[in-house]
């Protein structure tokens, strides 16, 4: 049987996904910080959890993430930046992530197939910016992807067969995004979940490095 990890196993998003891999036969190992202390803001935890774990995982998925933290909303301009919302956002969206892809060359088979996947969103695409605003949100997102693409780089020295991607989800009905639904057309988790595992399913090395939305196609840097 095919193994997952799912960090962020407990948020809308990534509970969907744990189900899911479960109905296609997965056999799942969800981390979360609510239910197994796995903060990914924090180095020390990531090292612990992380180091405990042990593979082969032929599907590693990071669903961590918020959209606002500690009552720093996106902001609508400039002037309402503030370096501890920026700090917030760039700790949970940015560093967090990349704390734990330190782990995955470790936790990943060598000779076979496997998916690094970790959520980044539209918004964090400089090319395809035309509202401005959300600059936080949007620069932390910014910053993940470049984290994604410098790990293909790296990780698919030693592992040939590694397709590690940045997954646009799609706006998704969950407590992250409920004060902000009706400007683009939501769907459940377990809707957004199946989407997502679908894209996995299709790639392989020559993606390595990408950014993909929740149909496949690609997102522009």
């Amino acid at each position: 049987m095919q193994q997952a990890l799912v960090i962020g196993a407990s948020g809308g998003i990534g509970r969907a996904l744990c189900a899911e891999l479960v109905r296609r036969d997965w056999q799942v190992t969800g981390l979360s910080r609510s239910k197994d202390g796995l903060d990914v803001t924090d180095a020390a935890t990531v090292n612990n959890q992380m180091g405990a774990l042990e593979g082969p995982f032929q599907r590693i998925i990071i669903a961590t993430g918020a959209l606002e933290i500690d009552k720093h909303s996106p902001e609508k301009a400039l002037k309402h930046i503030t370096p501890e919302g920026m700090a917030a956002q760039f700790a949970l969206n940015a560093t967090g992530p990349a704390l734990v892809l330190a782990h995955a060359a470790r936790l990943m088979p060598r000779d076979a197939p496997c998916v690094v996947a970790t959520l980044s969103a539209r918004v964090g695409s400089i090319g395809d910016n035309r509202a401005g605003g959300w600059h936080s949100y949007r620069a932390a997102k910014a910053a993940l992807n470049q984290i994604i693409r410098g790990a293909a780089i790296e990780l698919g020295r030693s592992h040939k067969q590694l397709a590690c991607i940045a997954l646009h989800p799609g706006t998704v009905a969950t407590p992250f995004t409920e004060k902000y639904l009706g400007r683009h057309p939501a769907v459940a988790p377990d809707h957004a979940a199946t989407r997502l595992l679908d894209v996995m399913d299709t790639l392989g090395p020559e993606q390595s490095g990408q950014f993909f939305d929740y149909a496949g196609k690609p997102v522009s840097w």
